[in-house]
């Protein structure tokens, strides 16, 4: 299928595009961030797969599109790069083949654009991978909720997650211009809506942390019921970032997953 997507847009949504470092031809994995997160999150990870075509994604409001409002709920967002990605793929010299990786709000998210673009009738992904969340159709009780906390509780939750630099969060003009963003992040999570629709005809692999805090090992486990296919898990040390803090270890999982692809 065709998406009308501008070349202005597409380079937007995958600002390091053109800077994969990978050889022609090879499957693009479309890597989206946690809350708060930028595709700079994933920059590292670009030549570190052989064969793959590693994609950060860019959501508006923050870094290269710090200057566009944040989405606030979730069917917009999936749709909107539900488009990006289709449009991207089906210029692909992969051949329309590629697969996603998300991590914590990430994680739903990508769920949610392959579940858009089973609906459209488009191509799935060959594997979803996914770290740093619960499982899109179980409970969670996070707590409090993050778009009613005051500044002061936002940074505090940022400094127990981890992830975000001591610098940034003592710095407050910083804190200015990435608190936006962590907080329409944290409205889309806590008014998503799970609406109940057959699994996935597609592997998943779920890369959980044993001392996340925001993710029980239990309720990860349910990514399996969202595949009828195969499911992975594979279980990290470590807190809510592990699989950034042990990317070597991250990367040898997807490339083996990847590799029937490649």
């Amino acid at each position: 299928m065709t998406v009308a997507v501008s070349d202005d847009v597409l380079s937007r949504w995958l600002p390091f595009r053109a800077l994969t470092g990978a050889e022609p031809g090879a499957l693009p994995l479309y890597c989206l961030p946690h809350a708060g997160g930028a595709a700079s999150a994933f920059r590292m990870w670009q030549g570190k797969l052989p064969g793959v075509a590693v994609q950060p994604v860019q959501p508006p409001g923050r870094e290269s599109r710090h200057r566009e409002p944040p989405y606030e709920r979730m069917p917009q967002l999936a749709s909107d790069l539900a488009d990006a990605v289709l449009a991207d793929v089906e210029t692909s010299a992969a051949g329309r083949r590629y697969a996603m990786y998300g991590h914590s709000l990430g994680a739903l998210v990508a769920f949610e654009v392959v579940r858009e673009v089973r609906r459209r009738g488009g191509p799935q992904p060959v594997h979803l991978f996914v770290s740093g969340s619960d499982a899109p159709h179980v409970t969670y009780e996070d707590g409090p909720m993050v778009r009613k906390m005051n500044r002061d509780e936002v940074v505090e939750l940022l400094r127990r997650l981890g992830g975000t630099p001591e610098w940034l969060l003592a710095d407050a003009e910083a804190l200015e211009m990435i608190l936006p963003a962590v907080r329409a992040d944290f409205t889309v999570k806590e008014t998503y809506l799970y609406q109940d629709e057959p699994p996935l005809d597609l592997p998943i692999s779920a890369l959980p942390s044993r001392s996340d805090p925001r993710v029980t090992l239990a309720k990860a486990d349910g990514w399996r019921e969202q595949t009828s296919g195969n499911f992975a898990r594979h279980l990290f040390d470590g807190g809510h970032f592990a699989v950034f803090e042990q990317a070597p270890r991250t990367h040898r999982i997807v490339a083996e997953a990847l590799r029937p692809w490649v």
